[in-house]
């Protein structure tokens, strides 16, 4: 589960620190600026990066065998600026079981 876990993580602060890029830069460039070029660039690599985030976190919560309920809020996290590195916190320190055994991430 360790190697789930930690997939998870990396690619939960990819996505939030683009989403966070696309609105409070891009966004206002496009929309005050007049300059479309980097929510051209950022906004398809965010949507194809909240799809492997997607695939990452069922794969986490079926390890962590999460109720349905919970894994669809982690996985709506990637859609909500910020909310992304409160769900990996929150994921990292309560809904991770702690006895959880740790395999080595060449076995997950």
């Amino acid at each position: 589960m360790q190697g789930a876990l930690t997939r998870y993580r990396t690619i939960a602060w990819i996505v939030g620190v683009l989403l966070v890029v696309l609105v409070l830069i891009g966004m206002p460039l496009k929309y005050l600026g007049d300059n479309a070029t980097l929510v051209a660039m950022i906004g398809p690599l965010h949507g194809f990066l909240y799809m492997v985030y997607l695939l990452f976190t069922f794969d986490l919560s079926r390890r962590a065998r999460w109720p349905f309920g919970r894994m669809i809020v982690v996985m709506l996290a990637g859609t909500i600026p910020f909310f992304s590195f409160w769900a990996e916190r929150r994921v990292t320190r309560h809904w991770v079981p702690n006895g959880a055994p740790l395999e080595p991430a060449l076995n997950d």
